[in-house]
């Protein structure tokens, strides 16, 4: 699947500048609309997460503030700051790679859709053929932290 593939590219690009390597993008029409990478150390922002990046550029370049006619794909669940952030733009899919366990907010912990006081609920995708690929990265650069200090 391109677009998955299209947002492990963007998870590598976070990884260059040293941020953990979460990538996503966000499509319309099966098209590419905007990528977005974690930018948390870039910019020290804790809220440049990829998805909050993503939808962004999206907005900006659609000239629009809901994204009900897109699909977000993300290389690892999206916590619970941007799984809101996607409800709130309505995005009308979510595809995923690997879960989150630790900081999921959609399958794994904080369960954000589970409720019916959600305002928006986007379909929620996983697509678990990525999700070694998108795991290995986030082993790979936190090993690599680790030896760094």
């Amino acid at each position: 699947m391109k677009f998955m593939n299209q947002a492990i590219v963007s998870a590598v690009r976070a990884a260059a500048h040293d941020d953990v390597p979460i990538g996503a993008v966000i499509v319309r029409d099966g098209k590419i609309i905007a990528h977005g990478e974690n930018q948390v150390q870039l910019k020290r922002n804790p809220t440049l997460h990829a998805e909050i990046v993503a939808i962004n550029r999206a907005c900006k370049k659609l000239g629009v503030k809901f994204l009900d006619d897109c699909d977000i794909y993300v290389s690892l669940e999206p916590c619970a700051m941007c799984a809101t952030a996607i409800s709130l733009a309505r995005i009308k899919n979510i595809y995923f790679a690997a879960t989150d366990p630790k900081g999921g907010g959609i399958t794994s912990n904080a369960r954000i859709y589970d409720t019916d006081k959600h305002l928006f609920k986007p379909t929620v995708h996983q697509i678990p053929e990525y999700a070694d690929e998108s795991a290995r990265l986030l082993k790979d650069f936190f090993t690599l932290r680790r030896q760094k200090k």
